[in-house]
């Protein structure tokens, strides 16, 4: 039993921490919600994972986002999770891409086997093509909808894209799905909250809502992951 996960192999068994070692997730986006993905995953054992995201890390970010730190500002994201993860298990093997997703070039995203991808990006279009590819290609995810703006945790919840009601972009994403004939089942963590008016464009959020929401898509894939 390696001692780092020896509280979780008490509660799972040693059978599912060796499954774990084995699969590959991917993180598609790494801010307040992808880091604690990524965290919690790293936590609970996984052996490959994949992180994604172009960004580097501002001063904003501060409020919500598990890598941001005043010594981390200006540094990019991927680099300073890659060496989180390897201070929590330095065997987790890590594929880090530098780079910005879009609907040009997501396709990319699946050169390498993944056994489970949490979509948590912002990009819309990036989003709808990574949905659009997984449901074809049978590959297990879960996105993330809308967390901003909102500022009870226990709202969240993980349910299929059809059931969603208030959530903007739940909507937006449910209509694309019917326009593209998809009639798939999609896992979604949503927020039953309204999403508050702000002044401005940008999109206010807090430091215990995106957590929040991370460690259920975590959660949620450990699950998946041991009961497949």
């Amino acid at each position: 039993m390696e001692e780092r996960f020896q509280r979780l192999e008490l509660l799972i068994g040693k059978e599912n921490i060796n499954i774990l070692s084995k699969k590959c997730v991917l993180v598609l986006g790494l801010g307040g919600v992808g880091c604690y993905v990524v965290e919690s995953l790293v936590r609970s054992g996984i052996g490959n994972i994949i992180i994604i995201d172009y960004d580097t890390i501002d001063i904003t970010n501060i409020n919500r986002q598990l890598i941001a730190l005043t010594s981390t500002i200006g540094k990019k994201k991927v680099d300073v999770l890659e060496s989180r993860i390897k201070e929590i298990n330095p065997n987790c093997n890590v594929i880090k891409i530098d780079k910005y997703i879009d609907e040009n070039n997501c396709l990319e995203l699946f050169q390498n086997k993944i056994d489970f991808l949490a979509d948590c990006c912002d990009s819309i279009k990036a989003k709808k093509n990574v949905i659009k590819y997984a449901l074809d290609n049978n590959i297990d995810i879960i996105s993330c909808m809308g967390t901003g703006n909102r500022m009870d945790p226990s709202k969240l919840e993980i349910i299929d894209i059809k059931k969603t009601s208030i959530d903007p972009l739940a909507r937006i994403i449910r209509k694309y799905l019917r326009d593209e004939g998809i009639n798939k089942k999609l896992a979604v963590l949503c927020s039953t909250e309204l999403p508050k008016k702000v002044e401005g464009y940008n999109i206010s959020s807090n430091s215990f809502v995106p957590p929040s929401a991370g460690l259920l898509i975590a959660s949620y894939i450990i699950k998946g992951l041991i009961n497949n």
